[in-house]
């Protein structure tokens, strides 16, 4: 009788095992699988595939790896895998290797608590060249452990730990006038529509340089992209936009969008285009000035996160930032004189 508890405890354990491992061979890629059991991929994809039932060598590697401390790196590659196969952007995934990778080889994570990573974030500064890097490493740790938790099941120690206070930084935005000045000097109309563009729509440089013909509807104005975690939504532009990718369109492209470069071309194209000018020319810097032209223009906070694609309206306030009380003080009546 003493040993019956015993033998209900371990035969509880070995169903939860079993239990955790079908879950990791229903939820995790090919890939993901391949690097947690070091098997081939061709094997991993036949059993996804129920072309063949795991083997006692898989489920036991992958038993081991879910009862037992794996390497933090392994986990970490994992992550990152899992990001790739959700089509985040190269540079989300650099931002992640970037922070993970700090965290990884100063915590030991898989046994660390909230104190320690409280810890591990009071070392980093609050910001850096206008950049809040202490509040970056946090959201990329909160998003490592969230998925740790739900896929291994791992406890998550952030899942309280108040974000870090961000800095209340101004961010550039240009001015109309100097919008125009940087169409002026742009050197041809491809480079003069993708400047106006940017402007009048808010796109994210991923957005802007996958256009392709079929996807603008010159009678609403609108463009479909596919923005932040490959959620497809529409983007407004004006008058100005259309003109210039009208005549664009007008002549023979070659390429898979419109512009005949890729994102990279549009890169070093803004990077010359600020040397010569000296002002501020970059993917982030228009999608703030679109929010604050329109901010200043009298539009309200929710409609602008709306065009722009937001998801919250804190983001907005962020990117408005430079909007100053004088900017809004025209378009007040007093609520007792109207």
């Amino acid at each position: 009788m003493s040993g019956e508890p015993h033998r209900l405890r371990t035969c509880n354990l070995l169903i939860k095992s079993q239990r955790n491992t079908n879950k990791l061979l229903n939820k995790l890629t090919v890939t993901e699988l391949a690097l947690l059991s070091g098997l081939s991929k061709s094997y991993i994809s036949q059993v996804k595939s129920s072309k063949r039932p795991p083997s006692e060598k898989l489920l036991r590697r992958l038993n081991h790896k879910t009862t037992s401390n794996a390497r933090q790196e392994d986990y970490v590659a994992l992550f990152i895998s899992s990001r790739t196969s959700m089509g985040v952007s190269p540079k989300t995934l650099r931002f992640y290797l970037d922070r993970l990778g700090q965290f990884e080889r100063k915590v030991s994570y898989l046994k660390a608590n909230k104190l320690d990573i409280e810890l591990y974030l009071n070392t980093i500064p609050p910001n850096k060249n206008g950049l809040a890097t202490r509040h970056a490493s946090y959201r990329a740790i909160k998003a490592f452990y969230a998925w740790l938790e739900s896929t291994f099941e791992i406890k998550n120690p952030i899942s309280n730990l108040t974000a870090p206070i961000l800095s209340k930084v101004i961010m550039p935005s240009l001015t109309k006038e100097q919008v125009q000045h940087l169409i002026e000097v742009a050197d041809n109309q491809r480079d003069k529509a993708i400047i106006a563009l940017f402007v009048e729509s808010g796109l994210r440089l991923s957005e802007l340089s996958n256009i392709q013909a079929q996807h603008i509807d010159w009678s609403n104005r609108t463009i479909q992209v596919l923005g932040k975690g490959r959620k497809e939504a529409l983007a407004p532009f004006g008058e100005l936009s259309e003109g210039y990718i009208r005549e664009l369109l007008s002549k023979e492209r070659k390429g898979q969008n419109i512009w005949g470069i890729n994102h990279w071309g549009i890169v070093m194209m803004l990077r010359r285009l600020e040397e010569r000018t000296g002002l501020p020319c970059n993917p982030h810097t228009f999608r703030r000035t679109f929010a604050c032209l329109l901010r200043k223009a009298g539009v309200d906070t929710m409609t602008i996160k709306d065009l722009g694609r937001w998801e919250s309206i804190e983001m907005v306030q962020r990117y408005t930032r430079s909007i100053r009380f004088q900017d809004s003080l025209k378009f007040y009546s007093g609520p007792l004189s109207v």
